[in-house]
């Protein structure tokens, strides 16, 4: 039997697994969450013209002691069409364009104004040139934005708008069917027996899918009989990844393993020395993936954390799929770590990281007051409280 792989291996041989699925354009209001799947490059310049940065007059580059007489006004959406000479001003309001002639803006606090003469009262502008935007200052027409793999946010949503784009190139948003394994499992929370657990990996690896966008579909429980598993996977023939949670491992009812391969699904990899999370698998039929998460719920988590949730982001081009480790310090202490790399559900308060007090592969209270986990490496020593630990952050998928 070959030995678990380590964690970054595991994770660089299942990322080179994935081919990016077809790209299409769509309107950039719905292009949040996706993943550029070309550089951003801009079709206009912005500004466009020199601007006003504040409210207040503009005057001649030569003419910055005054006093002046005002001679109209520009607002944004409303330029002044004449030219400023020497001795005369314009109105302006921030973002306006700045007038023929014009070289300086004057802060309005700076100017004592009388009918339409103004003059100086503070200290004005120190040099031509000031409080304005210049043309270009922004981006020029043609220039690289973004690259390829940039998540797309609210900022960058702008940034398309106003570089001159209406559609955006995306990936294709995956299709993902989860499957819930095991005859323990009981669809009711309400009605369990001794022999029961209710199903709750489902919903939890969907609800950890919601924050991408991406198809989920659930399907089960589903018992322990091959017939049956191989049923669902049938089902999920047209998914690009399916999930399947429990039954990964050597017990004599985990059957995900001789099913898949039954199926026609080849394994890549199987077990990645990591704890929780140990019996992992990877395997692929085509271009569809199959990832087998533990049973044990924080198992699933956290390697939903370290292989799903990258898998998803890959799929939709990203360029940094993984989530990214912080650094902070141990509000408590810890003993010296085990023979596996071990991620501790934690909680962390934005200057320290408290380890919980539970840490069994099937402790959800624990997992549900957590917002972190501590990365410890496997054979670890004790480390002191204030200690340097790096730590994941659960929210956002560890990646904001």
């Amino acid at each position: 039997m070959n030995a678990p792989l380590d964690l970054a291996e595991a994770q660089a041989r299942l990322l080179a697994l994935v081919e990016p699925l077809p790209i299409e354009q769509v309107a950039v209001a719905e292009a949040l969450g996706r993943y550029l799947a070309a550089p951003l490059l801009a079709a206009r310049t912005q500004p466009a013209c020199d601007l006003s940065a504040m409210d207040g007059y503009a005057v001649a580059a030569t003419d910055l002691a005054g006093p002046w007489q005002i001679i109209g006004e520009s607002a944004a959406g409303h330029p002044f069409d004449g030219a400023i000479s020497p001795g005369t001003a314009v109105r302006i309001s921030t973002g306006a364009l700045l007038p023929a002639g014009a070289g300086a803006v004057i802060v309005q606090e700076d100017i004592a104004r009388a009918n339409d003469r103004i003059a100086l009262s503070g200290s004005g502008p120190a040099a031509p040139g000031a409080h304005i935007r210049r043309l270009g200052s922004d981006f020029a027409e043609g220039a690289e934005l973004l690259p390829t793999g940039t998540a797309i946010t609210p900022a960058v949503l702008a940034l398309a708008l106003a570089s001159g784009h209406a559609q955006l190139p995306v990936r294709r948003v995956p299709r993902i069917t989860v499957i819930d394994c095991g005859d323990e499992l009981t669809v009711d929370p309400g009605a369990c027996a001794l022999h029961q657990i209710p199903a709750s990996n489902g919903a939890m690896l969907a609800a950890m899918l919601a924050g991408l966008p991406c198809i989920v579909t659930r399907i089960g429980p589903v018992p322990d009989q091959a017939a049956a598993l191989r049923a669902a996977l049938d089902q999920s023939a047209a998914a690009d990844l399916i999930v399947t949670s429990g039954g990964a491992s050597v017990g004599d009812h985990d059957i995900v393993r001789p099913v898949l391969a039954d199926w026609g699904a080849a394994l890549e990899f199987w077990r990645v020395a990591i704890k929780p999370g140990k019996p992992l698998l990877i395997a692929r039929r085509g271009a569809q993936l199959v990832l087998g998460l533990p049973g044990n719920p924080v198992s699933s988590h956290v390697t939903a954390f370290l292989f799903l949730l990258p898998l998803v982001r890959a799929l939709l081009g990203a360029a940094a799929p993984l989530p990214r480790p912080l650094r902070t310090v141990l509000a408590l202490p810890l003993t010296a770590g085990g023979g596996r790399r071990e991620f501790l559900r934690a909680h962390w308060d934005g200057e320290s990281v408290t380890p919980a007090t539970v840490q069994d592969s099937g402790g959800l209270a624990a997992l549900a007051r957590a917002n972190a986990l501590i990365d410890r490496a496997a054979g670890a020593i004790a480390t002191p409280a204030n200690g340097a630990v790096s730590i994941y952050l659960l929210q956002n998928g560890g990646i904001a």
